[in-house]
């Protein structure tokens, strides 16, 4: 049938060539018009109770984590010059565009009560001008003596002053986010360098928009610098530009089909299907070797170039077919998740894996047929001297070495067993960073100094309209219960509820003394109870400093409040345990046949969504090992073959774990895909070991020993020269600044000489073995 498939394909060349190349200008059409996603919640099912709750929250009480933070440490912001300035700069980040609000010391207010009405004003503490000296420092005394702002706005035992700044949420999902952010940051270090001031800068959207740039950026280098790299290689295999510039094309079609489909999909890039370029490019330069690997031995053999070519099509083709269904499978049961993330990645991988066999087998063949014979110089490489020493040495390895090579790999499964006991499921958001950057170290300085940036969001709900307005005092007792006991949590900031705002407010009442910053009694309530109103009594129609509070923390229809606070980036092992204590102190706290609490907020979705992806990519590579484990049982009808192609595959994978494990690199969305692309590459060099070891074996000229050494010696050299390659390749990744990409390079590498090792030597022990078994 390949026979016949090879006299189509050249027979057809001008008309396949066509097609080929229409489609290719249809998907460069659709490549150039993908785009960024800056959404960070797909990880999550839309069905899952926790993205429910989160969806639920942001309806009510808008979105948390939109704010962007500027920190400085210095004893003298209160200087006319530098209040003076900072006034400017607080003013100027609330004129630009994406800002909603900006929440800063020049603006805060103070509740100042009125004896005429005995009701209670917001007037700012800093007038809106410029200021003296003496209107700065008595402003700066009033701002020290209202304790709502002491760990919201400053830290006083440390010197820092804050400023945050709202984003709007709608251009934090779009591409405008670069452009905001970057403009928001300018004025902010500018002000440094003007004073000579340290600026610290942090927030949601400040990292999560450096983050995806940084790694958007680094995969556009990395991939252009692995398909460089792989080309110069190619070169010196093979010397031949034409050649060389023949795999760069296939190589290159199949990344141009991979960001087409993405967009023609409805899909746009991510921080996970970014890597299916450079998948492609690991998969693509194999089939290129493999294919050119058989036609140069043909032609050697044979001396007739079409010969070669239907032989080369004939041979490789089912080969490469089994290979690319074997290693789309590996990464197209990321669609059977429930996350979208997962989902997407595995529709537009396992599809444009397939593409990519089409486009070998249309182009290697067509282009072939147009180009020269090949010279002697191209084929020298069959002949590499080096290559043939390792080779032979391999061969006695397997022939006489047999006990020896079952005891060393015992040995090291056993130390990679322990390894991954070792092993553990730990992510943070910015753990892929050096410890140096910038990034990281003002994170650190604001958990330091206000105990992180992390929202979470608790919410109470009395579960009946009006709930919060009977019986409030009781309720209220409860809440400042439940923050109290937060508080004391070292990785938890002030939390901040309806509470704090009744806490000023009755210090108002008091002619603003500090010491009645307190929770106020049924006699305060009485006085305070027209401010939990979410209509406003003023003739203008606009509501005040406190009413804007009471707004933003209670829902519209009284039935439900909040409790937010800021947390430190403590990693998916350590916040769980944050999480289920206070939900613990809650229950304690609430009746819960009066109130409902939920935990929700960008901390719990950043939780689940890193759980749902290792779990995601986990159950994936379980399915595919199923999966291909029956396609393989389909390619060779024997379980005899069946098991020698699954040992091969499942030592690289456990002996991965194992470093993982002792080297301490954890399992995270980052590195997790390791297994993924170790399984893919593992796949395929076993497939094709084992079909050209069949194919040999059928043509009755050997026994099963002697037809195993004849394919370490026609198999192992494509095997050596493509490991050659990606492992070069992928070391590139490991100068990359974030860990999880650097993790990915090294780990991968070190997975293709374990899979390189187990083909070529445990493989052909373990066929000898058995054949040996099989004739006593």
């Amino acid at each position: 049938m390949w026979e016949r498939i090879a006299h189509f394909v050249l027979k057809n060349r001008i008309q396949l060539l066509s097609v080929l190349a229409v489609a290719t200008g249809f998907m460069a059409y659709h490549a150039s018009k993908v785009q960024l996603s800056y959404e960070f919640t797909k990880a999550i099912p839309t069905n899952n109770p926790k993205y429910a709750a989160y969806q639920d929250f942001k309806k009510k009480f808008g979105d948390d984590g939109n704010l962007m933070l500027m920190g400085l440490q210095t004893d003298s912001l209160f200087n006319k010059d530098v209040f003076n300035d900072y006034i400017a700069l607080s003013e100027k980040l609330r004129k630009m565009k994406g800002v909603e609000t900006v929440i800063s010391i020049p603006a805060a207010s103070n509740l100042v009560k009125q004896d005429s009405s005995e009701k209670l004003k917001a007037a700012p503490i800093f007038p809106d001008r410029v200021l003296t000296q003496s209107e700065i420092d008595s402003g700066k005394k009033i701002f020290f003596s209202l304790p709502f702002y002491n760990g919201l706005l400053y830290n006083r035992q440390t010197g820092v002053y804050l400023l945050a700044i709202n984003v709007n949420k709608d251009i934090m999902n779009t591409a405008e986010r670069n452009t905001v952010v970057s403009a928001l940051t300018s004025p902010c270090m500018e002000f440094g360098r003007k004073h000579n001031m340290e600026v610290y800068l942090s927030g949601s959207p400040l990292i999560r928009t450096n983050m995806a740039t940084r790694v958007a950026t680094e995969t556009k280098w990395f991939l252009a610098g692995f398909v460089l790299l792989s080309a110069f290689i190619l070169f010196l295999f093979f010397r031949s530009f034409g050649t060389m510039l023949l795999s760069v094309t296939v190589v290159v079609i199949g990344v141009v089909f991979s960001l087409g489909s993405i967009h023609w999909f409805g899909y746009k890039i991510t921080l996970l299907n970014a890597l299916i370029p450079p998948l492609l490019v690991v998969i693509g330069v194999p089939n290129c070797i493999y294919f050119l690997n058989k036609y140069h031995s043909s032609f050697k053999d044979t001396r007739d170039k079409k010969t070669a070519l239907i032989e080369m099509i004939g041979r490789m083709g089912i080969v490469t077919l089994f290979c690319n269904i074997a290693a789309g499978i590996g990464f197209g049961v990321f669609a059977l998740t429930k996350s979208a993330i997962l989902k997407e990645f595995g529709i537009v991988a396992g599809i444009n894996i397939m593409l990519l066999f089409f486009i070998s087998f249309i182009l290697i063949p067509v282009v072939l047929s147009y180009l020269p014979e090949p010279k002697l110089r191209h084929m020298r490489y069959l002949e590499n001297k080096w290559l043939t020493a390792v080779l032979d040495k391999l061969e006695m390895w397997s022939l006489h070495h047999q006990k020896l090579i079952y005891s060393i790999t015992f040995f090291v499964l056993v130390l990679s067993v322990l390894g991954i006991f070792r092993l553990r499921s730990e992510a943070f958001i910015v753990d892929d960073l050096p410890k140096t950057d910038k990034i990281y170290t003002d994170l650190k300085f604001f958990e330091k100094n206000f105990h992180g940036v992390m929202p979470l969001e608790i919410v109470i709900d009395t579960k009946r309209k009006n709930g919060l307005k009977i019986n409030p005092l009781q309720t209220f007792e409860r809440i400042d219960s439940l923050s109290k006991y937060i508080a004391k949590n070292p990785d938890m900031a002030k939390p901040l509820s309806i509470v704090e705002g009744l806490k000023f407010a009755r210090q108002a009442y008091y002619d603003g003394d500090s010491s009645s910053y307190g929770l106020p009694n049924q006699f305060d309530l009485a006085f305070l109870a027209p401010y939990l109103s979410a209509k406003t009594n003023n003739s203008s129609g606009k509501k005040n400093g406190l009413m804007k509070l009471v707004n933003s923390f209670i829902d519209s229809n009284s039935e439900e409040t909040r409790i937010s606070v800021n947390m430190a980036d403590v990693g998916t092992m350590k916040l769980p345990g944050i999480l289920n204590d206070i939900e613990s102190k809650s229950k304690q706290i609430f009746d819960s046949s009066k109130y409902t609490i939920q935990l929700t907020g960008s901390s719990v979705t950043f939780l689940e969504g890193g759980i749902f992806i290792i779990n995601g990519l986990r159950d994936s590579i379980a399915w595919a090992f199923v999966l291909i484990a029956a396609c393989m049982l389909y390619l060779f009808r024997s379980f005899r073959i069946l098991l020698c192609s699954l040992i091969p595959n499942t030592i690289p994978l456990i002996i991965t774990a194992g470093v993982m494990g002792w080297t301490g690199v954890p399992l995270k969305p980052s590195t997790v895909l390791v297994f993924s692309i170790a399984l893919g590459i593992a796949i395929d060099i076993t497939i094709r070991f084992l079909v050209n070891y069949k194919q040999e074996l059928s043509l009755g000229n050997a026994n099963e020993t002697q037809t195993v050494i004849a394919t370490i010696h026609s198999t192992g050299i494509s095997i050596i020269y493509t490991s050659m390659v990606l492992i070069i390749g992928f070391a590139i990744f490991c100068f990359s600044n974030f860990g999880g990409t650097k993790s990915l390079g090294w780990l991968t590498s070190l997975t293709l000489v374990m899979a390189t090792l187990t083909n070529l030597i445990f493989l052909p022990a373990l066929l000898i073995t058995l054949a040996k078994k099989k004739n006593t």
